[in-house]
């Protein structure tokens, strides 16, 4: 449903958050390797999510990745948006170019409701809920 860059870019910022959470910042190549992506490719994600300052970095020895507080609470739906643009919430469940209400693809109607929950879901969770509640060594780590 997500595209791999979005996927990486979700667990990288929870597993940012995780280590923020205890006041430590992280390198890229932990990143990396803490989410089982590759680096040049999660280098890239975290330069968007660094220029939208989701993500803040420091350079230098004492440098690294880190969320800041008043960022925990950006909502999941803001970091796909970044990553994916909104074509989840509008796109096709066949991938076709020409479906909506008026010319639906036999999945249309069904699909719509899917969209509707996964909308909701980002639009009302927080980084920092996520954090807050799951274990994320078991569902961010090593997939």
């Amino acid at each position: 449903m997500f595209s791999k860059s979005c996927e990486y870019g979700l667990r990288a910022v929870l597993f940012i958050a995780q280590q923020s959470d205890k006041d430590t910042k992280v390198s890229m190549s932990t990143i990396s390797e803490e989410i089982n992506s590759p680096q040049a490719f999660t280098a890239k994600i975290l330069q968007k999510l660094t220029k939208t300052q989701i993500v803040h970095s420091l350079k230098g020895p004492y440098g690294g990745f880190s969320i800041l507080p008043e960022k925990m609470d950006t909502k999941l739906s803001e970091i796909v948006t970044i990553l994916d643009g909104d074509s989840i919430y509008k796109g096709c469940a066949l991938g076709l170019k020409q479906c909506d209400a008026n010319s639906p693809c036999p999945l249309h109607f069904k699909f719509v409701e899917i969209r509707d929950n996964l909308q909701e879901m980002l639009e009302t969770t927080s980084i920092k809920s996520v954090v807050n509640d799951l274990s994320l060594e078991s569902i961010i780590l090593k997939r």
